[in-house]
């Protein structure tokens, strides 16, 4: 728990008491009526529960969202008000810890001692302390730096449905940063099933990753107020993580869709009209406000990872487009290539990244991954043909690209840290350079006669 002092009501000022009860809302009737976003808490039996106003009905009534879960709330209840918005403890020593969105731990290591409390409502920092995206972040996932390469201080999103690898390349993206860049990584577990949240806690700390990660849960069976708001907790570390340590921090959110579904629910308990497909009026100011607060000085950094959940694969869903337009690179993935067995199951020919050009990139790197782009393209668009008539009816310059292609698909999987205990391989970090020096041998024809099988599954084509 916080410290008791925190959330006590012998601390704090009457304010009213409960009116009416309706599941997760609660109508207050306030002598002074708190601002919007204010923590009030209530006690009752030793337990203390948490809302935060959402709404002025009148003068003297506001409605708010219970954090907590609802049974034994009545009406009549006594509400004191905190004097602020939630705020959870902040301390160095909070890395290899696992909370909930107060700071609480769900682990066994006891309280976060420290006298420092963050609001999690923050503004964004002032565009004079604000430096843009720096230089490529190396992750030595090949298909990754090759094609749709990160950038400290940007923002990614792994796009793609239910069950195609968007927890384990996250889980790989915290395992290079740790391991390759000595940065933290914080991560935002927004409506995790209990079972993947242990999960992902047992496989992080057996890639021995967990000193350099905290990791926020606001779990599935949680009240949608805390879905809402526990990405704004993890952010909140983040940001503290950031100015104190000055160093990398890898913001993971998984994933930012269970975000908006909460804002949805939190918006229907409120009474608002639904706006397009269902979804909240308020969409986008929501994922902005979220969006707007990852951001990078000269001192620290925070590269902001979030996987984002396509509903029925439908990459036209109002959601979907509204995160997209925050996001600097887009890593697609792709129920098809995951039944070919390509893992990561990234469709490169779909994947982008807005910092993708000759001056970012360099000559070089930009050049191989055109060659490489074109080649998979052209392999696409010849797909019919090869599927009705065979590889033997195609001229001779699109049987090399065809054969060079389908090597180029297979060289580009790769071999997981954090998978090995489940497939029994070792797994493999490549570095950019190598990756390039690989891809262009393949480009020019070196490995034409090398069999394709081999290209599958492996690291380097000298390992």
């Amino acid at each position: 728990m916080l410290e008791q002092s925190t959330f006590t009501a012998g601390n704090h000022v009457p304010i009213g008491h409960v009116a009416e009860v309706h599941g997760s809302v609660v109508i207050i009737a306030c002598d002074m009526l708190p601002p919007l976003r204010q923590a009030l808490i209530a006690n009752l039996d030793h337990e203390t529960y948490l809302f935060e106003v959402h709404q002025h009905l009148d003068a003297r009534h506001v409605r708010a969202i219970t954090l907590h879960r609802t049974s034994g709330l009545r009406r009549g209840m006594t509400i004191y008000d905190t004097g602020a918005p939630l705020h959870i403890p902040v301390t160095t020593h909070c890395l290899g810890r696992l909370l909930n969105i107060f700071g609480e731990p769900l682990d066994d290591e006891g309280v976060l001692e420290t006298p420092d409390f963050y609001p999690i409502h923050r503004r964004p920092l002032p565009l004079k302390e604000v430096v843009g995206v720096s230089e490529m972040l190396e992750t030595g996932i090949k298909v990754i730096d090759l094609l749709c390469p990160f950038f400290k201080g940007a923002k990614i999103g792994l796009f793609g449905g239910a069950g195609v690898g968007k927890t384990v390349l996250i889980m790989e993206f915290m395992h290079a940063l740790a391991t390759l860049h000595k940065g933290v990584s914080v991560f935002a577990g927004v409506g995790e099933r209990i079972r993947e949240g242990h999960e992902l806690w047992y496989e992080i700390r057996k890639a021995g990753v967990l000193s350099k990660t905290l990791m926020v849960f606001g779990q599935m069976d949680e009240s949608p107020g805390v879905r809402f708001r526990v990405g704004l907790s993890a952010l909140t570390y983040a940001e503290y993580l950031r100015d104190t340590l000055q160093k990398d921090v890898l913001f993971v959110m998984d994933n930012i869709f269970r975000f908006v579904q909460a804002g949805s629910e939190v918006s229907i308990l409120l009474g608002r009209m639904p706006a397009t497909v269902g979804y909240q009026p308020t969409l986008s100011s929501e994922v902005a406000e979220m969006q707007d607060r990852i951001l990078s000085t000269r001192e620290g950094s925070i590269t902001s990872v979030q996987a984002v959940y396509v509903p029925a694969d439908d990459m036209m869903d109002p959601a979907v487009g509204v995160i997209m337009n925050h996001l600097d690179t887009t890593v697609m993935l792709s129920r098809s290539q995951a039944a070919k067995g390509i893992y990561p199951a990234v469709a490169p020919l779909e994947s982008e990244s807005r910092l993708m050009d000759r001056y970012t990139l360099g000559e070089y790197h930009y050049s191989i991954a055109a060659g490489v782009r074109e080649h998979l393209a052209r392999y696409e668009e010849l797909q019919d043909i090869l599927t009705m008539l065979g590889v033997e009816e195609l001229s001779v310059k699109d049987r090399k690209i065809v054969m060079r292609a389908r090597k180029l698909q297979r060289y580009l999987t790769q071999p997981f840290w954090t998978t090995r205990s489940h497939t029994g391989i070792q797994g493999v970090s490549v570095p950019l350079e190598q990756t390039l020096t690989d891809c262009e041998a393949f480009l020019i024809g070196q490995y034409d006669e090398f069999p394709e099988n081999e290209c599958y599954m492996r690291g380097t084509m000298q390992g």
